[in-house]
């Protein structure tokens, strides 16, 4: 049994295909099953674990790795190979390992870049060369000057297009805390320390400008305008990007994809994050999932069968492929033919891409700064005040595993 919360169609469709291709080789055989659950949300598998009623492989957000193996929920893959992860890319290899462990095989990664509508800032009379990676990032701001000019309201003055949300986390949005706390060069965390910091003073000026965006936005507008896009049931087709409603969206290689299937007549370009101001090299973050097989899995010896198709070269081949996601097999990072040219341009970032910390608390982390980010674009507490509660919720679950 292989549960996956992924809800992206066209990634299920992807390890749909997976599965079938292995339970064709005529070894063990698997079977998907979609549940539900936020990426740090693991209430579920916690709950059938506990139960003695869980899956033989569950696809695991790599960064939370750590957490779920310190809290018991996941089997040392070093049991079946004493070296399971060689041949990884070395970030990905490190979040799928705990105190020395490997718990985990990496199975994809991605980086973030900044989508945009050509034809609607050519119709502003915008010049989309601007853009253009080649020239060098834009800064944040720039950013906002152009996506005002795509502002559009009704005669009682509701939003009906908004050229950019910068903090859009739905719908496909990678508008995260730890995309503009990168940005801004903040550290997330102080490994001699054993400290999180949140509260870094670069990310605090990372969340004071989404602070004053929102404001300047007005909140209460933004809000109402963006409820629609924000439904989990929501049709992907009907998603704001796709449907022209918004000009300007961070997200990650993935998209290529939903944008051939959805919206395959939208002109749209791909450039380097923005950055603070002029002269400061453009940051990006990788994040990826992962196979594990959760304690207690009734078939392990075929769970590890399945991990090392689904999380090889076959399995990355087809998932590449098929979602435009990349893969964490090394070889097949120069694999020939594997990434058309836009897909291509992500793994250029790779090389300088962050990661997010591999903490035994990393859920909760980022939940929390979750938490902070919602109070600052919604404009509900200074991002001072939202990062020091941030960082003393976590480093109080953090303390138990510090030297």
């Amino acid at each position: 049994m292989f549960w996956t919360g992924a809800q992206n169609p066209v990634d299920l469709a992807a390890l749909q295909k997976i599965v079938d291709t292995f339970n064709g080789l005529g070894g063990a055989t698997a079977e998907l099953v979609q549940v539900t659950g936020a990426e740090t949300e693991a209430t579920q598998l916690i709950t059938a674990v506990r139960g003695g009623t869980g899956p033989d492989v569950y696809m695991l957000d790599r960064f939370t790795v750590a957490q779920r193996a310190a809290d018991g929920l996941l089997e040392d893959l070093t049991q079946f190979d004493p070296n399971p992860l060689e041949g990884y890319i070395a970030f990905a290899a490190e979040e799928a390992s705990f105190d020395g462990k490997a718990y985990a095989l990496p199975f994809d990664t991605d980086t973030r870049a900044l989508y945009y509508n050509i034809g609607m800032l050519e119709e502003a009379g915008i010049d989309p060369a601007e853009l253009d990676p080649a020239n060098g990032p834009v800064t944040w701001d720039r950013v906002m000057e152009i996506a005002n000019q795509l502002n559009e309201e009704d005669a009682d003055g509701n939003y009906t297009r908004i050229g950019f949300i910068p903090w859009q986390t739905w719908s496909n949005g990678q508008g995260w805390h730890y995309t503009f706390g990168f940005s801004w060069g903040a550290d997330f965390f102080d490994e001699a320390g054993c400290q999180v910091t949140p509260d870094d003073p670069n990310n605090v000026e990372a969340f004071q400008w989404v602070y004053d965006t929102a404001t300047a936005l007005d909140v209460d507008k933004t809000s109402a305008f963006v409820a629609a896009d924000q439904p989990n049931d929501l049709p992907p087709e009907q998603q704001f990007f796709y449907q022209e409603k918004v000009g300007f969206l961070i997200t990650g290689d993935w998209f290529i994809a939903g944008l051939a299937q959805y919206a395959p007549d939208i002109n749209y370009g791909i450039t380097n994050l923005p950055v603070p101001e002029e002269g400061v090299e453009s940051s990006t973050w990788a994040g990826g999932w992962s196979m594990v097989i959760p304690e207690g899995a009734k078939n392990p010896e075929g769970a590890w069968e399945f991990l090392q198709y689904i999380a090889g070269e076959e399995g990355q081949r087809i998932y590449s492929k098929d979602s435009s996601h990349l893969p964490t097999v090394e070889v097949l990072g120069t694999e020939e033919g594997l990434l058309d040219e836009r897909h291509a341009f992500f793994a250029t970032l790779l090389p300088q891409a962050k990661t997010r910390p591999p903490l035994p608390v990393g859920a909760l982390y980022w939940d929390e700064l979750t938490t902070a980010w919602q109070a600052t674009y919604l404009n509900q507490t200074q991002p001072a005040e939202a990062l020091a509660s941030a960082a003393e919720r976590t480093q109080a679950q953090l303390d138990q595993f510090c030297p």
